[in-house]
C-alpha cells in the first residue's frame, strides 16, 4: 500500500466505523483525476445495499472535502466487497477458511508466485492453503493480492450468512 492510500485509510476509518461498517480496503488509482475506491461491509453481516453505499459516500465526501487529502479533483467510489471478495487483512483469511482462494505473491516461493487452493487456516503472519500440489504456508507480508474464488460452496455460505460476518 502506498503512502497516499495509507493516509486515506487512516482518514476514512473512523467515519466508516462510526457508521457501523467495516473498512475492507482503500485503493487510489489514476493519475490525472484519481479515483478513490472505498470498499466496506456491514458489521452485522447483512449484505450491503445501495443505500449503505450512499450513506458512506455522503459521510466520506464531507470528511474528504474538509480534510482535502488529494489536492486535485478526484472521483469517490464506495462499494461492497462482493461474494468473491478480496482478502486483505489476516482475519479475512481465517474468516473464510474452507473456501477457495487465489493468492499472488510479491516474490516467488520455490519458483511460484500464484497459488490457488482452499484456505486451511491463518494467523497474523501466515495463511495455509491446500493447493493441488499439497498444503503450502504463505507469508502474508508477501501477498501482493488475494481474493476468494466464486464457488457454489461460497454462494451457499453467503446465502446462509456464514461467509458474510
Amino acid at each position: 500500500m502506498d503512502q497516499r492510500q495509507a493516509t486515506l485509510e487512516q482518514l476514512v476509518q473512523p467515519t466508516i466505523d462510526g457508521l457501523g461498517y467495516e473498512l475492507v480496503r482503500v485503493v487510489v488509482s489514476g493519475k490525472h483525476r484519481p479515483t478513490i475506491q472505498i470498499m466496506a461491509e456491514r458489521r452485522d453481516g447483512k449484505g450491503m445495499t445501495v443505500e449503505d453505499c450512499e450513506a458512506i459516500s455522503r459521510a466520506l465526501s464531507a470528511k474528504l472535502d474538509v480534510e482535502d487529502p488529494i489536492a486535485d479533483s478526484y472521483t469517490l467510489e464506495v462499494s461492497s466487497p462482493g461474494i468473491d471478495r478480496p482478502l486483505v487483512k489476516p482475519r479475512d483469511y481465517a474468516r473464510f477458511a474452507g473456501h477457495l482462494a487465489k493468492i499472488e505473491l510479491k516474490s516467488p516461493i520455490a519458483g511460484q508466485r500464484r497459488f490457488t487452493g482452499k484456505i486451511v487456516d491463518a494467523d497474523e503472519t501466515t495463511v495455509r492453503i491446500a493447493a493441488v500440489a499439497g498444503e503450502v504456508t504463505l507469508p502474508l507480508a508477501e501477498v501482493a493480492r488475494a481474493k476468494l474464488l466464486l464457488t457454489d460452496d461460497l454462494i451457499r455460505a453467503a446465502q446462509a450468512g456464514q461467509a458474510t460476518h
